[in-house]
């Protein structure tokens, strides 16, 4: 296996970053600096700052509906973790982005540094879609603001693909986006003076949450 493919999949990082530490030196087989042209075999010792990469198996990812109440980290400091609804062979896993603790929805975590950088880098332009309720109905105007104009913030324009999820219903949208600031779609709706009740995310890029219930996980490896 070429030495960017095994230190990619034995930690998580893409093969871009891979490719840098390899660069840099940091890695060696056998107690030797690794060239990015080198070929790892089963036998080999591989080491990333003096760290035993271990041999990578299968690919893993793992789509989470996360229940609210319940953060992306693995200290919680005193709150409930999504680390505390996997088994222990799933625990190396790395969240792909995240969802604050008051929100709920597909959540993927992964070992896959491809697929992470794939659905995180803005380049990508990877779609995302929640479910959002307003604790009061989103006026016309806000409303063509939000989906034509963009909103201000303090990081950028923010502008949301919005669709009621039930006709005469303006407090329940469907919010669509293909970025993913921190807590953009709350601090969007704050910024007209809105409060966000519930968020829900249903979709991140080709992954849906489906029926899978609040708390529960599946599994989908990949060779």
């Amino acid at each position: 296996m070429r030495i960017n493919r095994f230190v990619a999949l034995g930690t998580g990082m893409s093969r871009r970053t891979a490719d840098t530490v390899i660069s840099e030196g940091a890695v060696l087989i056998n107690g030797a600096v690794a060239q990015p042209s080198s070929q790892v075999k089963d036998t080999d010792e591989v080491t990333l700052d003096g760290q035993v990469i271990t041999a990578p198996g299968k690919l893993l990812t793992v789509m989470l509906n996360k229940p609210t109440n319940c953060v992306v980290s693995r200290d919680g400091q005193g709150s409930h973790t999504i680390y505390d609804l996997l088994p222990a062979e799933l625990q190396n896993l790395k969240p792909v982005g995240r969802l604050d603790k008051d929100s709920s929805g597909l959540l993927l975590l992964t070992n896959d540094g491809e697929l992470a950088h794939e659905l995180t880098h803005p380049s990508f332009q990877k779609v995302k879609q929640y479910e959002v309720a307003l604790r009061q109905p989103l006026q016309p105007l806000h409303r063509q603001m939000i989906a034509e104009m963009g909103i201000t913030l303090e990081d950028g324009q923010s502008k949301l693909g919005l669709e009621r999820i039930n006709d005469g219903d303006d407090t329940r949208w469907l919010v669509t986006m293909r970025e993913g600031r921190n807590r953009q779609i709350r601090r969007t709706f704050s910024a007209l003076g809105y409060t966000v009740t519930q968020l829900h995310r249903t979709v991140f890029g080709n992954y849906s949450l489906g029926d899978l219930k609040p708390g529960k996980y599946q599994t989908i490896e990949k060779n």
